[in-house]
């Protein structure tokens, strides 16, 4: 029996974020399985895809800007773009301005998206943000089975973008997100929707190990706000003085990249602080640290946290919502802080920093709990829900898979 397609819906699938390289994951685990997978991009600006993925994954797009200013040329080509200009100019209608995307959102990629997704009449669709779940609400009624993955906290949304989560998510025949807490929120906010939690993927478990002797503390994400990196490096400029041979590295690219360089020079941390930018070989980078430290003020499931700790590296961070305190046991794999708080950060830095025995032990731990993030403890819960979703009467109920997983 030919498997049904399942279809990922992602707003920019030639991008660098944290969710599109969960959701390649995902996409290849389950090609590799048998599964029939494609990833479609709503639009496309680069020529090739930034992460890993199976090459029996097909990546197709509705909006592909590189197309389009190819077609620039001439008298006609100039009308073309004018009138894409115009419709690009109308703002969106469907998807609520507190949406942490809204601004890659207009008119004309709404059209092009409600003609995309009405067309779907089979398989399942995975969409993967709140602006292409509210999409998928409204127009993927075809017939298609429809899941939402929720990758952020239910209370970081805006409250124009909760109201429609509440409007909408009833919808879908599974709410997918990341930790107990918000299966638990997102539960009791739709009573009757199949909310399931299953933990992102790290993308390996075979990886090269820390020896803890490094003095190199790694952060990495998107510079942007959310990643709390302006208050990491005050944090970092309380511990110069007691250990002046360590070096913070940050690897990330992002809009505030010149913020933080005037920060790390308002702090005179020229060489110990680097903004080291993109990095497609991060996991190298991390097995020659010694810690990672995590800032965030906000997180859904932090990926590349649980990555670190894959290569046996303890954990810092604050105890934001949600995700690290799902994953770390303080003084066990890691320390958690209180959330936006430079002081203690600094000093649970320097506990670690400066006790290699302890970054050892704590790395052990880590290395244990990651295991439980692994390709082979999470993807199986995917097939199991897609199985039921799409054969009720399957072999493999996700009673006690999906729901049930609990690491």
């Amino acid at each position: 029996m030919t498997s049904p397609r399942i279809r990922y819906l992602l707003l920019h699938a030639y991008g660098r974020g944290g969710t599109i390289r969960t959701v390649f994951n995902q996409a290849s685990s389950l090609v590799a399985a048998g599964w029939d997978v494609e990833i479609v991009s709503a639009v496309r600006r680069r020529d090739a895809v930034q992460f890993p993925l199976d090459e029996r994954v097909p990546v197709t797009t509705v909006v592909d800007l590189r197309e389009e200013r190819a077609e620039e040329r001439g008298l006609a080509g100039w009308w073309r773009a004018r009138r894409r200009e115009r419709q690009a100019d109308r703002p969106a209608r469907e998807i609520p301005r507190g949406e942490f995307g809204y601004r890659y959102f207009d008119r004309r990629l709404e059209l092009a998206l409600g003609t995309y997704l009405r067309s779907l009449t089979d398989g399942v669709l995975v969409t993967t943000r709140p602006a292409l779940n509210f999409l998928s609400a409204a127009h993927a009624t075809n017939g298609v089975v429809r899941v939402a993955q929720e990758h952020m906290n239910h209370g970081t949304h805006r409250p124009d973008v909760q109201r429609r989560i509440v409007e909408t998510y009833e919808r879908f025949d599974a709410v997918a997100v990341l930790t107990e807490r918000d299966r638990a929120e997102y539960a009791r906010l739709l009573p009757a929707a199949r909310v399931v939690r299953i933990p992102n993927a790290v993308h390996s478990l075979d990886q090269t190990l820390s020896d803890h002797g490094a003095k190199i503390v790694v952060a990495a994400g998107r510079l942007f706000p959310q990643k709390g990196f302006d208050l990491l490096i005050p944090a970092w400029a309380k511990l110069v003085e007691t250990y002046p041979d360590w070096q913070l590295r940050i690897y990330g690219s992002g809009e505030k990249k010149a913020q933080l360089r005037a920060l790390i020079e308002e702090h005179h941390l020229y060489n110990h602080v680097l903004l080291m930018g993109h990095t497609d070989r991060l996991d190298d980078e991390l097995a020659k640290s010694s810690l990672y430290v995590l800032s965030s003020r906000f997180e859904g499931l932090p990926m590349v946290m649980i990555e670190a700790m894959s290569h046996a590296l303890p954990v810092v961070s604050f105890d934001c919502p949600t995700g690290p305190s799902d994953v770390l046991t303080h003084g066990v794999d890691g320390l958690l802080v209180p959330e936006q708080d430079p002081d203690a950060l600094a000093d649970a830095l320097g506990r670690l920093m400066g006790d290699r025995e302890l970054r050892a032990q704590m790395g052990t731990a880590a290395l244990l709990t990651a295991a439980a993030y692994g390709p082979d403890a999470v993807h199986p819960r995917w097939e199991a829900l897609f199985t039921e979703l799409t054969d009720p009467a399957g072999k493999r109920p996700v009673s006690g898979a999906a729901e049930g997983l609990h690491v």
